[in-house]
């Protein structure tokens, strides 16, 4: 038996799963206009593990959402992690975060393009063909009418940056997946099984979150 815990903290979804042997047994997930991770996220451990009938010792290792996102979202999802790896002695995975995202949208052509909002115009967006093959490297880009005009054919857009595309890209060219709004760990069960099955790891010590773009504080208004 293969158990692994799969946690998702990079949108405001705050997202827990335990899969056992890549299939889904208990889910937990709270996505509020606030980040409520750092509140929320050991509850649902708890929670998503007793639910599944097991035990943290039963673990055969942790999967996280290794990103782009939210900066606080990823630090606090990627520390728990690496904590339940460090006192368990189990192997770390890393699961990209817009391939969550792709794999949430099924379609029959066309490609998949999702979006993780990144403050006005702008949104991480990688490309996905319709059985989720990586077409184009992950990305911040901001979006106008030329964005994506090298691809032919349907784009499916799905994430809570995919609105900036609607009523900027051409109509007729894009079909919105409103339903996807933030990536789930229900999506990581299978993608942590396969990487376990080939060792397929990081490094619990040194592995960081894919922030993509450097983290910047707001500035605090006067008055």
């Amino acid at each position: 038996m293969v158990a692994i815990l799969n946690i998702e903290t990079a949108t405001k979804n705050c997202s827990v799963s335990v899969a056992i042997n890549g299939e889904t047994k208990a889910l937990k997930e709270y996505a509020g206009e606030g980040y409520a991770h750092a509140e929320k996220l050991h509850v649902f451990i708890q929670e998503a593990v007793r639910e599944a009938g097991l035990a943290l010792s039963d673990l055969s290792a942790v999967a996280v959402s290794m990103g782009p996102g939210s900066y606080t979202g990823l630090r606090i999802g990627v520390s728990a992690a690496k904590g339940l790896c460090y006192a368990l002695g189990i192997p770390l995975i890393a699961i990209d975060t817009l391939e969550l995202i792709a794999r949430s949208v099924t379609v029959d052509s066309g490609v998949i393009i999702p979006l993780i909002d990144a403050r006005r115009m702008e949104a991480y967006t990688a490309v996905f063909d319709n059985q989720y093959n990586r077409l184009r490297i992950t990305k911040a880009e901001v979006i106008t009418e030329d964005s994506f005009n090298d691809i032919e054919g349907t784009i499916h857009i799905a994430g809570d940056g995919a609105a900036k595309c609607v009523g900027v890209l051409p109509e007729g060219k894009i079909v919105h997946h409103s339903e996807v709004l933030y990536p789930s760990a229900a999506y990581m069960s299978a993608l942590s099984y396969d990487k376990y099955k080939i060792s397929d790891t990081v490094d619990v010590a040194y592995f960081e979150p894919f922030y993509l773009k450097d983290f910047i504080a707001g500035k605090p208004t006067a008055g």
